[in-house]
């Protein structure tokens, strides 16, 4: 990878990428245009991607459904960690629900959007973390709960590993992770194309890198933390799977 091996250096190719957030079920939109609206089209606009992303026969199947499942614990109150919000169509649900919600991503425009949102809707039990560098995670407290959707399967194994292992060390024993990535057989479906190919399939043309997961992967790259799983599914016809982890050390 020359000299495109350090997350530092990659992240820039990774925030060119992720200004470009999922919009509708047919487009993707940038952020930074969203935030150009006045308030009522801007919460309209979102609350359409919204209901698209999360909703009705194309939004439940790939994110509603778990929505419905950790909202008891998200009810629970405690801290949660969102690691690559996007627009914030998780976080902001389960801050709702009554989790306090820290959103971290790598693109300030996509916390400028998340912030506009709660702000409209009234939530308050949120913080913000601009992700420049990994040393900027060295900031965040104690979590119970992290929660990453696609967002941690966009670089190369090895410095994903090392991001993980930073985000695993702020959350408590005996907390969640909550991670949704792309199972093996997405990839083998598609034609086992090179990584740094597959993700112009899965995301779009400016993709740099998109990476498959399975449970041995997932753990092997939180060590040294430890974690059992409680739940590890494919789901929307292998398009997706689904971790949920507890850790125990």
């Amino acid at each position: 990878m020359s000299e495109t091996n350090t997350l530092s250096s990659f992240l820039e190719r990774l925030r060119e990428k992720w200004r470009e957030v999922p919009g509708s079920t047919q487009d993707r939109a940038f952020s930074g245009d969203l935030l150009q609206m006045p308030d009522a089209e801007f919460i309209a606009r979102w609350q359409s991607w919204y209901e698209n992303n999360c909703a009705g026969e194309n939004g439940y199947p790939v994110r509603g459904w778990y929505h419905d499942l950790y909202a008891p614990l998200a009810a629970r109150g405690g801290r949660w960690v969102e690691i690559g919000s996007g627009l914030g169509y998780d976080g902001t649900f389960f801050a709702e629900q009554g989790a306090h919600v820290t959103f971290v991503d790598i693109v300030e425009s996509n916390l400028k959007t998340i912030e506009r949102v709660c702000r409209i809707r009234g939530i308050r039990n949120v913080e913000f973390v601009v992700m420049r560098e990994l040393a900027d995670l060295n900031q965040l407290g104690e979590f119970d709960t992290v929660l990453a959707v696609g967002s941690l399967i966009n670089a190369p194994f090895e410095m994903m590993c090392e991001e993980r292992r930073v985000i695993a060390s702020h959350l408590r024993v005996g907390g969640r992770w909550l991670e949704l990535c792309y199972p093996r057989e997405r990839w083998e479906r598609e034609g086992s194309l090179p990584f740094s190919e597959w993700g112009k399939r899965t995301d779009g043309e400016r993709t740099p890198w998109v990476e498959w997961y399975d449970l041995p992967k997932l753990t092997a790259a939180l060590q040294p933390h430890r974690f059992d799983a409680i739940l590890d599914r494919n789901f929307h016809n292998n398009d997706f799977n689904w971790f949920d982890l507890i850790k125990r050390a």
